[in-house]
């Protein structure tokens, strides 16, 4: 190699090792560029902590987490902070449409003061602030359980009415409920006169709930649903989480007597009332039985098509669309009614009926001095209707509120706890 070669080469390396040590000067932060900034340590970790002092201490915590589905209509969208307080929470459907909340009187938590909707998608926006004035952000967005995937329970009575001692809680579930025990665990029926209260799954979409014995007259008895989040089925949750109260009147048990064709209408035990009736005849004979008053009518129509009464021409063998003073005992169609269409002499001496029990009224429902009148105007929603000697069966249990026609032994064993 000449010596103008091996200069050329020297060069050469001397700038290659140049570029590296410029290199490494610059993505290490050597002693030899702080010249510049007087000395100052710009090292990423002292970036890093100085952005750190900076940053709010304050710790928000929205849930149910980001990205979550199958959330509760209840029990979501809280928003919690520590070492701050919250100074704005905005809350919107996918399509921007807000939902009203509100955040606590000390600052530290928020809620929505509405219901959210099944099968729908929020954002939710939360800042807060620590002690030295710092903003912190965050953010989340979650979308509530479908209705395919959820159940709800219809329930009677209704909160805040007062009902008769016969009257059972009765709940029908929109979904068939197959893990039973973990449902009828999430309700709980109490009465303020300390009896026993017992659940009966009359199917896979029905359960009551009753005492041995009738309620206890003028006592209070409380309904709990908290059913938010319990599988009923699989991948099917509840929703509900509600408080209901309703209070027992007087006891009023009527006895209806197809054999003497009289009704006997007693109070406290006492008989307050005896009237003549007319009840099913020997082709339609009336069920036998402790029924409930389950619905109550000033008038209403039946037509017997809809119990299967029909002539040849299929259309019901009766039509009359204002029945008055009509109180439903079954759901297949037994009613304690008025009648105006029968003669007056058929009342305590002839069944006549096509299962109903028919008791002397007038057209249009306002003579109050009638059999009919007296006894819808004395009656509620939950008084017991007693009928017997009709010939009949008894009727079955779930065919309207009727679970008292089953032992109470029987009773215990449809509980699924």
């Amino acid at each position: 190699m000449t010596n103008s070669r091996r200069r050329k080469g020297l060069t050469v390396a001397s700038a290659l090792l140049g570029g590296v040590l410029v290199l490494s000067a610059c993505s290490s932060g050597g002693d030899d560029s702080s010249a510049s900034d007087g000395g100052k340590d710009t090292s990423q970790a002292k970036v890093d902590e100085a952005a750190a002092e900076k940053t709010s201490e304050a710790q928000i915590k929205i849930t149910p987490k980001d990205g979550s589905d199958n959330a509760s209509i209840n029990n979501s969208a809280a928003v919690t902070v520590s070492k701050g307080t919250l100074t704005d929470v905005s809350m919107t459907t996918a399509d921007g449409t807000a939902v009203t909340g509100e955040i606590s009187a000390d600052k530290t938590s928020w809620k929505p003061t509405v219901q959210l909707e099944r099968s729908t998608t929020y954002k939710l926006a939360a800042e807060a602030k620590d002690a030295d004035g710092r903003v912190a952000h965050e953010n989340a967005s979650f979308t509530t359980v479908s209705p395919a995937n959820s159940f709800i329970g219809t329930f009677t009575p209704d909160d805040g009415t007062t009902v008769g001692v016969g009257m059972p809680v009765s709940i029908n579930f929109d979904k068939a409920i197959t893990n039973k025990s973990a449902v009828q665990k999430g309700v709980t029926v109490s009465s303020t006169s300390g009896q026993e209260v017992v659940c009966h799954w009359f199917n896979t979409n029905r359960m009551d709930c009753r005492p041995d014995d009738y309620w206890q007259e003028n006592s209070t008895v409380t309904l709990k649903l908290a059913l938010d989040g319990v599988e009923g089925a699989d991948g099917v949750y509840g929703v509900q989480q509600k408080t209901v109260t309703f209070k027992i009147g007087r006891n009023q048990v009527t006895y209806v007597d197809a054999k003497t064709k009289q009704m006997k209408v007693t109070q406290d035990g006492n008989t307050v009332k005896t009237i003549p009736i007319s009840a099913g005849s020997p082709d339609n004979l009336t069920y036998e039985g402790q029924m409930v008053i389950s619905e109550k009518f000033k008038e209403t129509r039946m037509n017997g098509a809809t119990v299967g009464f029909t002539d040849d021409d299929g259309k019901g063998e009766y039509d009359i669309k204002d029945v008055p003073h009509a109180m439903r005992l079954t759901t297949s169609g037994t009613f304690v009614h008025g009648n105006y269409w029968g003669a007056k002499s058929i009342f305590g001496s002839v069944n006549t009926s096509h299962g109903c029990v028919g008791l002397s009224d007038t057209k249009g429902a306002n003579d109050p001095n009638t059999p009919g009148a007296w006894f819808y105007n004395s009656s509620i929603i939950g008084d017991v209707v007693v009928v017997q000697n009709t010939g009949d069966k008894t009727v079955a249990p779930d065919n309207g509120l009727n679970g008292w026609n089953m032992s109470w032994a029987d009773w215990k064993a449809g509980s699924a706890v």
